[in-house]
């Protein structure tokens, strides 16, 4: 299939559940929004490996004992950071919050410079500042002198998890030692995997009630389980096909969706300096991502 409709597919599908999750957590906690997105994905990429696996028989992965520590190191980061997102989407509205998230590719750009020997142009540094910028101006809502810290740092954590998080996961398609395509599958299912058995022992233990507050809600736990995984495949299997610059680049239309959602499903203000700050984020990231 080609790059161009997988990327704007998991563009589309990872839309449509962010906003489906911001709608859950008025109702179920950030442990469950959180869970809610995992129930269904092993058993669905579970499907897409096997289906791959088929194409290239007699292929062994090599689970090393580098590789099992870099996929929990992933798995974990992942989860961190699809929490923090939660929380952004109770501390400003929908599209303020998968803003901040976007972040994701500026702090990744620096934890590549600094821990994975990766170089950046002038250019690169450029869209950092910019997206620092934009943070500043999301943050601050409708009044730059009531800047909101908290929302801030939750932001930038939110994008440094799932910056690590990919990093690790790029990381642990190099140790599998596969072709991309099923190393991704490989990785994506593993991590599934971790992140399922994790949540749902740490909701067992600290949270059951939530798994109560899941079936009060389970027609939307499973919408939004299953639009997760579909648009990690389609996310996994682009990048495979295509240069992960470009994938990247084009997927960055999933702002404008987020504030077309936000203001006329979600019923949300966007004020100025959300749009603005949108805006520069994704030219930062577009920098970032090219430089």
């Amino acid at each position: 299939m080609n790059w161009i409709i997988l990327t704007l597919s998991a563009v589309v599908l990872q839309t449509v559940r962010n906003a489906l999750q911001s709608r859950l957590s008025m109702s179920v906690s950030t442990s469950g929004v959180t869970l809610s997105r995992f129930v269904l994905a092993p058993p669905i990429a579970l499907c897409y490996l096997i289906v791959l696996s088929l194409k290239s028989p007699g292929v062994e992965p090599d689970f090393s004992t580098r590789f099992v520590f870099v996929v929990l190191l992933a798995a974990l980061f992942q989860i961190s950071a699809t929490s923090l997102m939660v929380i952004l989407f109770k501390q400003k509205n929908f599209a303020t919050g998968a803003g901040l998230a976007k972040s994701e590719a500026l702090v990744a750009a620096v934890v590549g410079v600094v821990f994975f020997g990766s170089h950046l142009t002038a250019i690169g540094w450029t869209g950092i500042v910019i997206g620092g910028v934009a943070v500043f101006l999301i943050s601050s809502g409708s009044r730059l002198k009531d800047v909101s810290f908290n929302t801030m740092l939750i932001g930038l954590g939110c994008g440094a998890c799932f910056a690590l998080s990919s990093l690790l996961v790029r990381q642990a398609c190099f140790l599998i030692g596969l072709n991309s395509e099923l190393a991704a599958a490989w990785v994506l299912f593993l991590v599934l995997c971790v992140q399922t058995v994790a949540l749902c022992g740490y909701v067992l233990i600290k949270k059951p009630y939530v798994f109560n507050q899941l079936l009060g809600v389970k027609q939307q736990v499973l919408v939004i389980s299953l639009i997760s995984c579909l648009g990690s495949v389609c996310w996994f299997t682009a990048m495979a096909l295509q240069n992960v610059a470009l994938v990247k680049t084009l997927g960055q239309v999933e702002l404008l969706l987020t504030i077309l959602l936000s203001r006329y499903w979600l019923k949300n203000k966007t004020t100025r300096n959300d749009i603005l700050g949108l805006s520069l984020i994704a030219l930062a990231a577009i920098m970032v991502i090219w430089a």
